[in-house]
């Protein structure tokens, strides 16, 4: 049975976040990561709204979230308390389900760390925290080289390296994708400008808290794409193993939610199912 999006935004300090809503049941809030928004979630969200009530949204600053002021660098307590004032708004007075992927993953470690009251548990996927690798200088490196390339040989070449190092691929895909594919490849190519200057290092070198996310009462799973290169999954599973954790194997790549939402959506279900209280 198909569920259709219901669309609307919600005033935050500093900006206004774009969002979705399908289904019904416990709210479940998928945070998109770097440049990406609701509309890469749009075939995961389907397959979970016959038992979620299912939160997508655009982050502060990407696509159809404006900032009230200029850009500036992105600081992950700020996306953090986004994911919370939605959650506070949409969810009935209960703690969601969080889902985020790559730098989404990190916003999700932040929010469960600081308001662990607005999360029931948490699956963070892939998320970049360098910092936790034992020698975190080569990642640190090559996210800094992106950087260095952007502001000498402009946005394209910035990204091919970007894309490199996720072990994605580049460009918007086949032109004879479904119209809301292609539109969502079009704003998350918009908005590469505005990551790479000022998202890319920050949301990378975020450092999850692990006392309080070790300690919380908050279940936590890491996950992991069968098919991610190293670059990709290597944070992750320093991370998992940091917390005493054993990865929890999706489908796919980096992008994994999208291609394989079928198989993604049944995996993030169980994990969620697993943590009922």
């Amino acid at each position: 049975m198909p569920h259709p999006a219901e669309t609307s935004t919600l005033k935050v300090p500093g900006a206004r976040l774009y969002y979705e809503l399908r289904g019904r049941g416990p709210l479940l809030l998928m945070i998109a990561g770097g440049p990406t928004d609701a509309g890469v979630f749009t075939d995961l969200a389907r397959q979970l709204a016959d038992r979620y009530k299912v939160a997508t949204y655009d982050p502060r600053g990407n696509s159809r979230s404006p900032l009230d002021d200029a850009p500036a660098d992105q600081d992950v307590d700020v996306h953090a308390d986004d994911a919370a004032r939605l959650i506070a708004a949409l969810g009935d007075g209960d703690p969601a389900f969080v889902f985020g992927t790559s730098g989404g993953a990190q916003i999700g470690l932040n929010l469960t760390a600081r308001h662990p009251q607005r999360v029931h548990s948490l699956v963070a996927h892939e998320p970049p925290c360098v910092l936790l690798l034992d020698d975190p200088s080569v990642a640190i490196a090559k996210d800094r080289a992106i950087l260095d390339t952007y502001r000498r040989d402009g946005l394209q070449a910035a990204v091919r390296e970007f894309m490199a190092m996720a072990g994605l691929d580049e460009g918007g895909g086949p032109a004879d994708l479904p119209p809301e594919v292609l539109e969502t490849f079009a704003r998350i190519d918009a908005n590469m400008d505005y990551f790479i200057a000022h998202g890319l290092m920050p949301l990378s070198l975020y450092r999850p808290d692990i006392d309080r996310l070790r300690d919380g009462k908050t279940p936590i799973a890491i996950g992991i794409g069968d098919a991610s290169n190293q670059d990709a999954a290597g944070p992750g599973r320093a991370l998992a193993a940091r917390l005493g954790l054993a990865p929890l194997a999706f489908p796919g790549d980096h992008g994994g939610y999208g291609m394989y939402a079928d198989a993604f959506a049944e995996i993030l279900h169980a994990a969620f199912s697993r943590n009922e209280r």
